[in-house]
């Protein structure tokens, strides 16, 4: 059976007040996985807590033994107290609820604005998440439509060609940065309208040139130099630079 992260501990006898605060065992190992409940016969639940942290969470209680579970999967189960299960019952109970924590967490990262299949991954890596839980996770998204890589870089590409006035090379590093496949990058960039991508070039090189002192030569040289680290092609620089030449400084913004 695979390695799946457990919510598991041996409580101290010290209080019976709602927890959250303690060293929960989340990242057992499978030599201690449910450790210490009888391999044989059922376990009775003695009580279901209420936890503080992590939010949506409950202890249940099996005398001196306990689990963590969300509150989704305890309706789910009819994880009450007074009901009895096997440890193979809590096998399945446990992995159910690594389950739904990555959903829960991918959805509250989701929640603060889109991300690629790649960001979803890396972040519940970080929680030390299984794998295997970590790729079913993200096959749920994808058919929730919650993550969609393509339409993330199309997106993606049109906002920062107009809003951050960034270029294709420098919009191609960032989606590959964010785990975008090569295919849905080119695809994005491709589908930027030139005439968008030429006029944010040229509005940047208008503010370049005016705050730049020195001949034309320079001028043109360190504006060169400023759309290039933008991200934008040797073709649009010298598009934007001749727009900017072309026009009377008193027609500029």
């Amino acid at each position: 059976m695979a390695d799946y992260r457990r919510y598991s501990k041996k409580p101290s006898n010290t209080t019976s007040e709602p927890e959250g605060d303690e060293d929960w065992d989340i990242y057992a190992d499978e030599g201690e996985r449910l450790d210490g409940f009888p391999e044989e016969g059922e376990v009775e639940i003695t009580a279901v807590t209420p936890l503080r942290k992590p939010r949506h969470h409950y202890k249940l209680s099996f005398g001196e033994l306990a689990l963590m579970v969300h509150e989704d999967v305890m309706i789910k189960y009819r994880l009450l107290k007074g009901m009895s299960f096997s440890k193979q019952e809590l096998e399945d109970i446990v992995i159910a609820n690594e389950r739904q924590t990555a959903y829960a967490e991918s959805l509250n990262y989701l929640s603060r604005k889109a991300r690629t299949r790649t960001e979803i991954a890396r972040k519940l890596k970080e929680k030390e998440i299984h794998p295997e839980i970590i790729e079913t996770t993200l096959v749920r998204l994808q058919q929730e439509k919650l993550i969609d890589d393509e339409l993330y870089a199309q997106q993606w590409a049109k906002q920062r060609v107009k809003s951050q006035k960034k270029g294709k090379v420098w919009i191609r590093q960032e989606l590959r940065q964010k785990g975008v496949d090569k295919e849905n990058i080119e695809q994005a960039l491709e589908d930027i309208d030139p005439d968008d991508e030429i006029a944010s070039a040229t509005i940047l090189a208008e503010k370049k040139w005016k705050s730049t002192s020195g001949e034309v030569f320079d001028k043109k040289r360190k504006t060169m130099a400023f759309l290039m680290r933008r991200g934008y092609s040797s073709d649009i620089v010298r598009k934007a630079l001749d727009a900017v030449q072309q026009k009377p400084e008193d027609d500029w913004e």
